[in-house]
């Protein structure tokens, strides 16, 4: 029987060689055998020389992801198991008192579209990538097995399962279907959260380190939170002995969620202002109000998740960061981010240094942020180092 295949055109194995596993349409010359979505492939150069084993998607214009560059090591069920078992065995390793962490980061911990979170013995997993979808069970008994979870919980759901030509699935892969509210206990605070109807797995674990670092410097006058989501920010600067924070986010939902969560730390309720708003127009407001704040946090959505979309994402980013500069104290510290793919570090730190100059506000960057030790960046897969964050102060 034959096997399936892609035969790249020449010139085109690149980035294989370098062991990029993504494999975009335009790079394939012709393929070969039975392919539907999810099947594994053999990937070879024009000259016939092997390059990977691969998942195929037929819609996408990543055509293909790599889970294997060793001939002798073909994408199966085996494979499967053994990265998904390294993969919770170096969070063991590097976060061993930490119960709510990632424990798959997709193409980083080698396996392509694969995203599981663990919320204490909640387990939620995303799958967006054909293959992942096609390896489905597999995936779901190799975490069962390596965690000895019970539940597991599936939150495919994301914009890009269009892309990959992959419907939605969401519920119970294993186990029961999870409380309405998951407790976590992160750095000592205590967090409720909704697996089943927040973003994402429920919360925004690659914060964590962040959020912590954030209670080192709230000792202040006022804190101003810009897309607060379930509060995880404003808890942390409460507890960091913040005097008041205003905490601003589009979704009431999400503030609602997030005053449970201040109410889980004590009796903060009083020294926080919780304004359902645009950001951007609330920002403008803020300044038009002459209000000034001691630290402030930007911690906005997605504004470009393709390099295609990063022009038009440097511009937002620019004006809340412009904005935040104008109301940040002489000697204030802004927490700002990006978690946009198609915004790399490098343009990240531009448009910051430009919205600085634009508000007139001189500016020191006193330390480079990013996600937490259970978010690796595989070097063969620098997108996956999506988070980028700045701590600046003003002058």
């Amino acid at each position: 029987m034959q096997v399936p295949r892609l035969v790249l055109k020449p010139g085109r194995e690149k980035a294989l060689l370098r062991r990029h596993p993504w494999i975009f349409s335009g790079a394939v010359a012709r393929a070969e055998g039975g392919l539907e979505s999810g099947t594994t492939v053999r990937i070879d150069a024009a000259d016939g020389g092997f390059l990977g084993w691969a998942a195929y998607s037929p819609t996408s214009q990543i055509s293909a992801r790599v889970w294997s560059f060793d001939q002798t090591i073909p994408l199966d069920r085996s494979l499967i198991a053994q990265r998904v078992t390294a993969a919770v065995a170096r969070r063991a390793r590097w976060l061993p008192d930490v119960s709510a962490l990632r424990l798959i980061h997709a193409e980083s911990d080698g396996l392509p579209g694969v995203l599981c979170d663990r919320y204490g013995q909640q387990l939620v997993v995303q799958l967006s990538s054909a293959g992942a979808a096609h390896w489905r069970e597999v995936i779901a008994d190799a975490l069962i097995s390596a965690t000895g979870c019970a539940q597991l919980y599936e939150r495919s759901d994301s914009d890009v399962l269009e892309l990959e030509g992959i419907a939605p699935r969401v519920g119970p892969l294993r186990g029961d279907a999870p409380l309405a509210a998951t407790p976590i206990v992160e750095h000592d605070l205590n967090f409720a959260v909704s697996v089943v109807d927040g973003h994402k797995t429920g919360f925004y674990l690659d914060q964590r380190d962040n959020r912590h670092l954030v209670q080192h410097f709230s000792a202040v006058d006022e804190v101003l939170d810009c897309f607060c989501y379930t509060g995880g920010f404003t808890v942390n600067a409460l507890a960091g002995g913040a005097k008041h924070v205003t905490a601003i986010d589009s979704s009431a939902t999400a503030i609602a969620a997030a005053a449970i969560n201040v109410s889980l730390n004590g009796a903060y309720a009083e020294r926080v202002d919780w304004i359902e708003d645009d950001v951007f127009k609330r920002l403008r407001r803020l300044r038009d109000q002459a209000r000034a704040f001691d630290l402030i946090i930007l911690d906005p959505p997605k504004f470009a998740p393709t390099a295609a979309l990063a022009e038009r994402a440097a511009r937002g980013y620019k004006d809340i960061n412009l904005l935040a500069f104008k109301l940040l104290k002489p000697g204030g510290l802004l927490f700002t981010f990006s978690c946009s793919g198609g915004v790399n570090r490098d343009l990240f730190q531009k448009i910051i240094a430009g919205a600085a100059l634009d508000a007139g506000a001189e500016a020191q960057i006193v330390r480079h942020l990013g996600a937490g030790a259970d978010h690796p960046t595989a070097l063969n897969f620098p997108e996956g180092d999506y988070l980028k964050g700045l701590l600046c102060q003003r002058g």
